[in-house]
């Protein structure tokens, strides 16, 4: 077993941050901590890497007992914060080598390592310009090509898109799939649902410092498979009577979702114009209809009770729009 920690708990002050968290990471899979900002993935993290000491719990990461002693174990381990810890005055290039050199990394061969991630990771072209000047994107690349300087077979990464455009964050996605196919067992923060199902192969949730689910992606969303999801767009944020619909259309199950937009779901499979017709036919002017496949996001509202729409009025805060 790559990690496990069982009842991990952390307090700061009157606030309880993560409470009897357990679980545990195989080897070689990607295990993602799932949750909105404030859940305690960071907190957990923090533990894990010896950035904050448990209150109580137990850890071991690569079958070495790191409950004392977070850095017994930190010759397996890469860690990417959710902020860059390099050093802004130093190039890109110097600043991979210096991170090799904590590891006592020779001086050829760490220099070679840097090079060798530098045009991995797309950075050749800014390999001699200060840290300071490279954009989100950049900056999040290198943090990562430094986490995994000195070949950890363990790798923390949290929220690793987090505040980046578009073409940065699927390059990172990219890298994070490729470090894993070549045996890194990864665990991973986010608060972006579709990220989590596109990366992970088991995830957690985490709610309010505490676990309420663990589960492989594929099993959480079996039950959704046979579902026909549609989703229809209104002009116009007008009121409209979903009893109707339901009695008119008895095979599907009608939600306002939120205003200007229903939801509509059914066992078999749906027949969206008679709906748009009979929605017209009131009154109501349609702008859109459009099928949807059913996603994680479904699986976390049920168990988290936390709406979709929250989680991603934080993406838009960090100005990750995806």
């Amino acid at each position: 077993m790559a990690i496990r920690v069982e009842s991990l708990s952390k307090a700061f002050d009157d606030v309880q941050a993560v409470a009897d968290v357990a679980f545990a990471v195989e080897e070689g899979e990607v295990f993602g901590l799932l949750g909105p900002n404030g859940a305690g993935k960071t907190t957990t993290i923090n533990m894990l890497t010896g950035l904050a000491r448990p209150d109580r719990g137990t850890i071991a990461i690569g079958g070495i007992d790191c409950t004392e002693d977070v850095k017994a174990a930190q010759h397996l381990v890469g860690v990417v914060p959710d902020e860059s810890n390099l050093y802004p005055e130093l190039t890109g290039f110097q600043n991979l080598a210096f991170c090799a050199a904590l590891y006592g990394i020779p001086k050829r061969e760490r220099e070679e390592r840097a090079r060798r991630l530098i045009d991995q990771f797309g950075l050749t072209d800014a390999a001699n310009r200060k840290f300071s000047g490279y954009s989100k994107g950049m900056k999040r690349k290198l943090t990562i090509a430094a986490g995994i300087i000195h070949r950890p077979p363990i790798l923390f990464l949290d929220e690793p898109t987090t505040g980046i455009d578009v073409a940065s964050a699927r390059q990172i996605r990219q890298l994070v799939a490729s470090l894993n196919e070549n045996g890194t067992t990864i665990l991973l923060t986010t608060h972006y649902i579709e990220e989590a199902e596109r990366l992970c192969g088991r995830i957690a949730f985490i709610v309010h410092g505490r676990i309420v689910r663990i589960d492989r992606v594929s099993d959480l969303l079996q039950p959704l498979q046979q579902k026909h999801v549609a989703v229809i767009d209104l002009s116009d944020a007008v009121p409209v009577d979903i009893g109707s619909l339901g009695s008119a259309f008895p095979e599907a199950r009608f939600e306002a979702s939120r205003p200007g937009t229903i939801r509509v779901e059914s066992d078999e499979r749906l027949a969206v114009g008679p709906i748009v017709r009979a929605l017209e036919e009131a009154g109501v002017e349609v702008a859109e209809a459009r099928r949807v496949r059913p996603s994680l996001e479904e699986v976390f509202v049920q168990i988290t009770g936390i709406e979709a729409d929250a989680m991603r009025r934080e993406k838009q805060k960090a100005g990750g729009r995806r």
